[in-house]
């Protein structure tokens, strides 16, 4: 356990950003996911709609440092693709 008040703080401080990361992070997925659900049932429509959604939280998290810059393009790409050959 943390000895210092110093230490304290950055294992409170730690833990509170773990908390905001991780829904950062399900968010992240959620939307994704949502994209490959109307990908799968066929739905250009929707899943175009659902990628537009995607797309800037996709970049929020590259912004903050949540997942890298080059991961967050290779989703985008991917999923783009997918709707482009419905």
């Amino acid at each position: 356990m943390a000895n210092t008040a110093q230490a304290r703080k950055r294992a409170r401080q730690a833990e509170n950003n773990r908390q905001l990361n991780a829904g950062q992070r399900s968010s992240m997925r959620t939307s994704i996911k949502k994209v490959i659900k109307a990908i799968e049932a066929g739905d250009r429509e929707a899943a175009k709609k659902a990628y537009d959604a995607a797309v800037p939280v996709i970049d929020k998290a590259a912004g903050k440092g949540l997942v890298h810059a080059n991961k967050a393009a290779r989703h985008k790409s991917r999923l783009n693709q997918h709707i482009r050959s419905l």
